[in-house]
């Protein structure tokens, strides 16, 4: 897409949003900033901005800035159904969203992962098995870097790895995917989507302009995901429960590739690192996909033995006087929630709350009753989540995260978990997960540091001082 002396409004200055502006301004557009909030409240951005020629609208929106575009980009935080967004589409202006911006100029081949929950993890896996096969790679979307960002970073060779969300599909036209996962669909975001189907028709748009040429990825054991496998693409298979025809299983303990025909022996689950069965499922499809995108067996095998893991997804903070810590900050939603609490068994104080996404919480109540001691109650959600869980464990209406680590430390003994897993938003109280994640490991630190007398962290805690 030529870009130069077009009209382009950037609507919504976080990190996508400056990082869309910056990209079009770069190549000529005449772009338009438009941002509810002020200039003090946005911040640096603002001198950057500016200094590259961009016009901002500031504290507000303006009908006819929307109308007299060539093209608007919306950050993802932006709905779809904004009123001017909705008269701008009806007066015939193109409006993508920045994946779809990206694309028109991204170079080399993309591996797209989409899902409710472990999109994060199985992208990031992606990255690493291909990395540490030799393959350049980038890692982009909505993981942490905007993949307009990494545009001119790409050439013919590169694997591009995005995790990809609904609010990005959404407003795609030509995006298309080399290798596209859908991992799996439960209830999510429906304070924006309002329903299931439109939620998961979004998230579906993933596969929408592949062709035969391609290949498609989805979760057999999960019905809301496996409704969508595309008729253009070939299209693969995971699952922890069945054989399947082309893709990725579990057999005993070993989890098998399956192409063509023939199996191959990929590694033991035994000497998969990350705990619970939701991340063998994201061991599965990373596997599928790395193999598709140009790994060796041998690669993907070591990949996965040296994963990590990531940063709020179920993290290892610290032992501290024999209770262990975990940070599971990005189970932003009620099934992520309730993997978290099947990868322990038992003896869990948890940390429930934050905003609520039009979330059904009942469903928590068997697990709770099963795995769990206590939950802590924190943010905007909290008399809701109360209202629904009450007599499946005992509960305790902490406010704040701050008073929610401090109650556990008081009530936990040796061998107890305390798991933060909230099954919420974190905009109520935090900018983010990621902020959310890292004071409470701040929080476990200082406890860590209060036991031990002398200052001395685990490389898990220490890491949220590093950032």
């Amino acid at each position: 897409m030529e870009l130069k002396n077009k009209r382009v409004l950037v609507v919504g200055l976080a990190r996508t949003g400056v990082a869309t502006a910056l990209f079009c301004a770069a190549r000529g557009a005449h772009v338009t900033a438009a941002e509810s909030r002020t200039e003090a409240q946005i911040g640096e951005p603002v001198a950057k901005l500016r200094a590259a020629g961009v016009t901002l609208e500031l504290g507000g929106h303006q009908d006819k800035t929307f109308i007299e575009q060539d093209l608007i980009v919306p950050s993802p935080g932006v709905p779809a159904d904004f009123s001017q967004l909705v008269a701008a589409r009806k007066a015939g202006v193109k409006i993508w969203s920045e994946i779809e911006l990206a694309y028109q100029f991204l170079n080399g081949s993309l591996v797209g992962i989409t899902g409710s929950n472990g999109k994060t993890t199985t992208t990031a896996l992606i990255e690493h098995i291909l990395r540490g096969a030799g393959l350049p790679t980038l890692l982009a979307g909505n993981i942490g870097t905007p993949l307009i960002s990494m545009v001119d970073q790409t050439k013919r060779n590169t694997v591009t790895v995005v995790e990809l969300s609904s609010f990005q599909l959404e407003l795609i036209d030509t995006f298309r995917p080399n290798v596209g996962l859908f991992l799996n669909l439960t209830p999510d975001h429906l304070d924006r989507h309002h329903t299931l189907k439109a939620y998961g028709d979004a998230k579906a748009r993933i596969f929408e302009n592949q062709t035969a040429e391609d290949a498609a990825i989805l979760n057999a054991d999960d019905v809301g995901a496996a409704a969508y496998a595309p008729p253009k693409p070939q299209v693969y298979w995971f699952s922890r429960k069945q054989r399947v025809a082309q893709g990725a299983y579990l057999r005993g303990e070993e989890v098998v590739l399956r192409i063509d025909g023939e199996d191959h022996t990929v590694l033991r689950r035994g000497e998969i690192p990350l705990a619970g069965s939701h991340n063998l499922e994201h061991v599965l499809a990373a596997a599928i996909a790395t193999k598709l995108a140009g790994a060796a067996v041998p690669a993907i095998a070591a990949g996965v033995r040296s994963f990590a893991g990531v940063e709020h997804r179920l993290e290892f903070v610290a032992d501290v006087n024999g209770v262990r810590y975990y940070n599971d900050s990005k189970a932003t939603n009620v099934d992520a929630t309730l993997k978290a609490l099947d990868a322990f068994p038992g003896r869990i104080l948890i940390i429930l709350g934050g905003k609520d996404k039009d979330s059904d919480y009942t469903v928590l109540q068997q697990p709770l009753r099963e795995k769990a001691i206590l939950a802590l109650l924190i943010g905007a959600a909290a008399e809701k989540i109360e209202k629904q869980i009450t007599g499946s464990v005992t509960i305790e209406r902490a406010g704040t995260l701050q008073r929610a680590v401090e109650s556990a430390e008081r009530t936990a003994h040796p061998g107890d978990i305390v798991l933060l897993a909230p099954a919420c938003a974190s905009f109520d109280q935090f900018e983010n997960y990621e902020q959310r994640g890292r004071i409470f490991k701040d929080l476990v630190r200082g406890l860590q540091i209060n036991a031990t007398g002398s200052g001395a962290q685990s490389p898990a805690a220490s890491s949220s001082t590093r950032r």
